[in-house]
């Protein structure tokens, strides 16, 4: 660990960050906390995922610049807040699947190669289910044409490279912060060779294509299966975590002499408290249950209560974002993994979130279409996987059997009845065959013992430790849930 200077801050002054997938939520806070703490950073560069300038700016100011987050910056620059941005932001059309990161400008491209000192690549896909060809080339091989977008600037500090403490896979016990070698596998079975994932993937498109018959929908499904398939023959629970698992390892093998740090944050959450409590943006695993509770479609919970349920806020994790940064920038060949979640020193149980949910909407009860209030009760609890399935086959696989036995389906209103079944029941089987593994038997802890010497370096430089907070043993997580998290989730997200 190098030592912070006087003032954490100071480190951003003058500096210009590059950041990729900057309308993701994760970025979008990232973006405006820059800004709101050190106007005097001298540029961010912010790569969006569009074919030209026009789109890119377009996209900027619907998709990240109008959102509540920003209220702040807003209310602080008045009048002057878009030529504030004009003068500290530029706007990037890319692409990270494509070298150069699709960026066809080349004098843009020299400007950057002279001016970034920080490369932050936040750009991924998130879906679990994701086909496995956009995911490999987002997840794996977009972090590629990141670092070497980096290797390129010839004041390059550091590569900050946001995966996911879930490259973990569901290993029992205490999860160590470290790296992952090329090659590396989850369940030991023969040595994992990216390159041959990637021949695969060929060969099978060029095998869907070649069919007339064969649609878009089906390529895609095709392609999804291909991904889980994969990533469970090795010992990953799905795509998503395969792939950036996958991209840790090259980027480790290849980083060169570039300062590498790796963050892998757990679930993460609405913002604690800043730039105000409450902000998210997606909803993510438990909020989704969440959702379905409030507005009285969900009457069982498939998770053993009893299990930790890891959970980061946003402004937390970007905290400890910039404090990677500043700590790691200039150390020449440095690989360093960061765990920022809660399990190890605040754990959130299930149970708590359960009751904190149903205490919030018995409070705040929501409405349904006839404008009467939704009331919610206690859900039967499933705690195993087998017992959700039992539950799913007595309330909609025998109502479904008992329609087509009797004949029922020919009729309209019955038609309407059994498909309304049918897509509730396959629904609930695909809600809980992806999130499975984050809802029982979660019995691995994320040791943040990295994290928790950063937390003691700036407690000890004695000036930043308000500014850059990612402590979660500051989180009451039944007032953060009742208070900030749920009201926020109803807000934004609920439609």
């Amino acid at each position: 660990m190098m030592e912070l200077g006087r003032n954490i801050l100071d480190f951003f002054e003058q500096k210009s960050i590059f950041v990729t997938g900057a309308t993701g939520f994760l970025a979008k806070i990232f973006v405006e906390k820059i800004l709101r703490v050190q106007p005097n950073v001298k540029k961010l560069y912010l790569l969006i995922r569009v074919v030209d300038a026009k789109s890119a700016l377009q996209r900027f100011n619907t998709e990240v610049v109008s959102k509540d987050l920003f209220a702040v910056l807003k209310e602080k620059y008045d009048t002057n807040f878009q030529n504030f941005l004009s003068e500290k932001v530029t706007v990037i059309a890319g692409d990270i699947t494509y070298e150069n990161l699709g960026v066809h400008d080349s004098s843009l491209n020299e400007q950057m190669w002279r001016d970034v000192d920080v490369v932050v690549n936040v750009a991924a896909s998130v879906k679990f289910d994701e086909r496995y060809d956009v995911a490999l080339a987002l997840n794996t091989y977009g972090a590629i044409n990141v670092l070497n977008f980096a290797k390129k600037c010839v004041n390059i500090k550091l590569i900050l490279h946001v995966s996911t403490a879930y490259v973990s896979g569901e290993k029992p016990g205490l999860i160590r912060e470290t790296p992952y070698h090329l090659g590396d596998t989850l369940n030991e079975t023969q040595s994992l060779d990216i390159e041959q994932e990637k021949r695969m993937i060929i060969d099978k498109l060029k095998m869907l294509n070649y069919d007339p018959n064969i649609n878009e929908k089906v390529i895609t499904t095709a392609m999804k299966e291909m991904g889980m398939r994969r990533a469970k023959h090795y010992g990953w629970p799905n795509t998503y975590v395969f792939t950036k698992a996958m991209g840790e390892m090259i980027l480790g093998k290849l980083k060169g002499d570039v300062p590498l740090v790796i963050l892998r944050p757990t679930i993460i959450t609405s913002t604690y408290k800043e730039p105000f409590p409450g902000w998210i943006e997606g909803i993510k695993c438990m909020d989704i249950f969440i959702a379905n509770y409030g507005k009285g479609r969900l009457t069982c919970m498939p998770a053993d209560l009893e299990n930790v349920y890891e959970a980061i806020p946003g402004d937390m994790v970007v905290n400890a974002m910039i404090a990677c940064i500043v700590n790691h920038a200039n150390q020449t060949c440095s690989e360093t993994i960061y765990h920022v979640g809660s399990s190890v020193s605040n754990s959130l149980k299930l149970t708590t979130i359960c009751k904190c949910m149903n205490i919030y909407f018995t409070q705040h009860p929501r409405t349904n279409n006839d404008g009467n209030k939704i009331v919610v009760s206690d859900h039967k609890v499933l705690k195993s996987p087998a017992s959700f399935y039992r539950y799913i086959t007595f309330h909609y696989l025998l109502p479904l059997q008992v329609f087509k036995f009797v004949g029922f389906i020919f009729c309209g209103a019955f038609a309407k009845t059994y498909k309304n079944l049918e897509q509730k029941r396959n629904c609930a089987l695909r809600l809980v065959e992806l999130y499975k593994p984050y809802l029982f038997s979660r019995t691995n802890l994320y040791d943040d013992t990295n994290t928790e010497k950063l937390r003691r370096t700036i407690r000890e430089s004695k000036n930043d430790e308000n500014v850059v907070y990612f402590d979660p043993k500051v989180i009451d997580w039944e007032d953060y849930l009742i208070h900030t998290h749920i009201p926020g989730l109803v807000k934004y997200e609920f439609k």
